[in-house]
């Protein structure tokens, strides 16, 4: 099994800062990314639409044959990896917001958070939250409008602009110096966010973490594929398959489905 893929999905374009590192640690693995981007932002849903529309994801991976799953979707893992877990026999690799280190590293006990309603909302969110940030205050904020704005090929649009300095000023007024990014999305903002906040704020997302733990988890199950060869890396989007390309670059083709 070890040269079957890695399956990786997302509500969106997201979840390829998440492929990026995955790629970066592990260059002999093979990918299949998935991107739910018509059904996109996950994080305005119920829980058991999430639920579903997670359960519909992985079983389109495991018929293409993937030998773990990442979540790469704050929202989906939060609400749905536990559900997940128990109906499916394959590892999965789950993604939540680093509060953790954040609040473990703050020296203004004032730590920032963005992430969408329904990871902000659930209870693993909750969990870890109120198991890290004791004496430091946590500014929630849920980032309405980012995603979509994202999944339209809007990243660096004034519209954008306006709405990260909206969400960033009251973190800003509290002496934030930790951003914790808590979806997918939020890394490809990297140069607006740095340029609207103070130099002190450092900004954290989980990315380079979720790498480290599928390797783990890959080596634990004996399923790292260690002969180097020709990878192959495919995409797919229930969206607008030109968004995807333009973030990953010319050398790669996303092919548009419907689920």
């Amino acid at each position: 099994m070890s040269k079957q893929p890695i399956g990786i999905f997302d509500s969106g374009v997201g979840g390829t800062s998440i492929w990026k590192e995955i790629q970066l640690l592990l260059p002999n693995e093979n990918t299949i990314y998935l991107a739910d981007s018509s059904n996109a932002p996950y994080g305005t849903k119920t829980k058991q639409q999430i639920i579903d529309l997670s359960i519909r994801n992985t079983q389109f991976l495991l018929n293409k044959g993937s030998k773990l799953i990442v979540v790469a979707c704050n929202t989906a893992t939060t609400n749905a990896i536990k559900m997940l877990r128990s109906t499916f026999d394959v590892p999965f690799i789950g993604i939540e917001p680093a509060i953790k280190p954040a609040s473990l590293n703050t020296y203004t006990k004032a730590v920032g958070i963005l992430a969408t309603k329904g990871t902000l909302s659930s209870e693993l969110f909750h969990t870890t939250t109120n198991l890290y940030s004791n004496g430091i205050n946590v500014i929630e904020q849920v980032g309405d409008g980012i995603v979509e704005l994202i999944e339209s090929g809007k990243i660096h649009s004034e519209e954008m602009e306006a709405l990260l300095k909206g969400y960033l000023q009251p973190m800003i007024d509290a002496n934030i110096d930790y951003l914790v990014l808590g979806c997918t999305h939020y890394p490809y903002l990297m140069p607006l966010l740095l340029q609207i906040l103070p130099k002190s704020v450092k900004i954290i997302d989980s990315g380079a973490a979720v790498a480290r733990q599928t390797k783990a988890i890959l080596h634990q199950h004996h399923l790292l594929n260690t002969e180097p060869s020709k990878t192959s890396y495919d995409f797919y989007t229930t969206g607008t398959p030109q968004v995807m390309e333009s973030l990953l670059g010319e050398d790669y083709k996303v092919q548009h489905i419907s689920l």
